[in-house]
């Protein structure tokens, strides 16, 4: 990710905010990060690759983790997951992502999972739209779970998931179910929820925020 620029919050309408900090030092920041990897594209190039929109998206999931407190009983071993379950999207942005990194002294691991069963100790479980048939059966298997649900398959938060990536004006942007990050005893920081495009209190209920 060399020579990608810093971005922050008046940054949005750019391309190409990708960056993602490497010192803890940084974290204080990354807020402003995490609004400006929202950009896909110009006005001159109304599509890109789906390498690039999942680069952006592994990005996401890196942060989000930065800007969650999950409940002490889910905060064991020495690694701190973010999953993949059904067909991966990812490839090899997600591994590149999280090379080196951390969460309170916990080093981020990708993994790739077949069923939800596998999700024990996944902190973030990224759910692929290859599953978007089963979200409902997977959501409520994963009821007593503290793994923050995300994914782009649409409808997602109305189905119980707690994070749903969307697009808007070609960028992508994410929306929340605060509902299902309560119930899951997840505590999403209120800079977090200044990003989201919607928060949702109720699945399938009306927004907090539009």
């Amino acid at each position: 990710m060399t020579g990608v620029p810093r971005c922050s919050l008046a940054d949005l309408p750019r391309q190409g905010c990708l960056l993602r900090p490497r010192r803890r030092a940084f974290t204080a920041r990354i807020v402003l990060v995490l609004a400006g990897c929202a950009c896909l594209a110009s006005s001159s190039r109304a599509q890109q690759p789906k390498a690039e929109e999942y680069q952006v998206k592994a990005v996401y999931l890196y942060n989000f983790g930065r800007f969650i407190e999950w409940p002490a009983s889910a905060k064991t071993g020495d690694s701190f997951p973010i999953c993949v379950l059904g067909r991966d999207p990812f490839g090899a942005a997600l591994d590149t992502t999280v090379a080196g990194t951390s969460i309170e002294q916990q080093k981020i691991v990708a993994r790739r999972i077949a069923r939800a069963r596998e999700a024990a100790d996944c902190r973030i479980l990224f759910i692929s739209s290859s599953e978007a048939s089963r979200v409902k059966e997977i959501v409520a298997a994963l009821e007593k779970s503290p793994a923050l649900t995300v994914s782009d398959a649409p409808g997602f938060t109305a189905s119980g998931g707690m994070i749903e990536f969307v697009r808007k004006e070609n960028k992508v942007r994410f929306e929340v179910n605060l509902s299902a990050t309560e119930r899951a005893g997840l505590t999403l920081s209120s800079q977090l929820l200044k990003v989201a495009t919607a928060i949702k209190k109720d699945p399938g209920g009306g927004d907090v925020k539009k």
